[in-house]
């Protein structure tokens, strides 16, 4: 929801990695291109390479919330859709061994408000004020069950991340990254240096 901190988490947890392994995609409202392709083109085409750390804020879920909460698309196609993104996540996995993290940075309604309330008080925060987001707080409980009804049918699971402190909230992501990424079986490169040749090569 807006508020939780997306921006902020994705700064603190990855500001210490080296950016060549990195992409950083924020899914906005759609574009004319992608509303011309089915609802995961624009997100197939943002997925990682192989070796790569690839950081969605928002994402396919983002259609079969908002869209659903509004009233743009009927219940037949909110399932249909979430068929289609269980298949795909399935595809990332299977076949590109891709790890993938889902987190719902959870807050209440009323550290929404003090949120978005900072954004009008704080000239530092001035910048992040969208009057959208007002409009969409209105709709609260029907974001709850839309946000209830994806968690509870996906087939990877979602880490649920309590946001409401700042500090435990960017500690819980780093901490179910850690653990994550530490079941990979990596073996990192070493050079192997011929120091009469001059000759670096690389191996595993």
């Amino acid at each position: 929801m807006d508020g939780s901190g997306k921006d902020s988490v994705v700064h603190r947890v990855f500001s210490a990695c080296r950016i060549t392994g990195l992409t950083l995609t924020a899914f906005k409202k759609p574009t004319e291109e992608e509303l011309a392709h089915d609802f995961l083109w624009r997100v197939h085409k943002a997925t990682p390479r192989r070796g790569m750390i690839a950081i969605f804020n928002r994402s396919h879920y983002e259609d079969i919330l908002i869209q659903r909460v509004h009233g743009w698309i009927d219940q037949k196609r909110v399932e249909q859709r979430m068929n289609a993104i269980n298949a795909f996540e399935e595809l990332l996995a299977f076949d590109n061994n891709t790890q993938i993290f889902k987190f719902y940075l959870h807050i209440s309604k009323e550290e929404q408000k003090k949120q978005l309330l900072e954004r009008l008080e704080d000239p530092d925060k001035y910048w992040k004020h969208n009057p959208n987001d007002w409009k969409e707080r209105e709709h609260w409980d029907a974001y709850m069950t839309a946000y209830e009804y994806a968690i509870n049918q996906s087939v990877i699971p979602w880490h649920i991340c309590p946001a409401g402190d700042r500090w435990y909230r960017d500690y819980f992501v780093a901490r179910a990254l850690v653990e994550g990424l530490e079941q990979l079986p990596m073996q990192p490169s070493r050079p192997e240096v011929n120091f009469l040749s001059g000759d670096y090569r690389k191996f595993s």
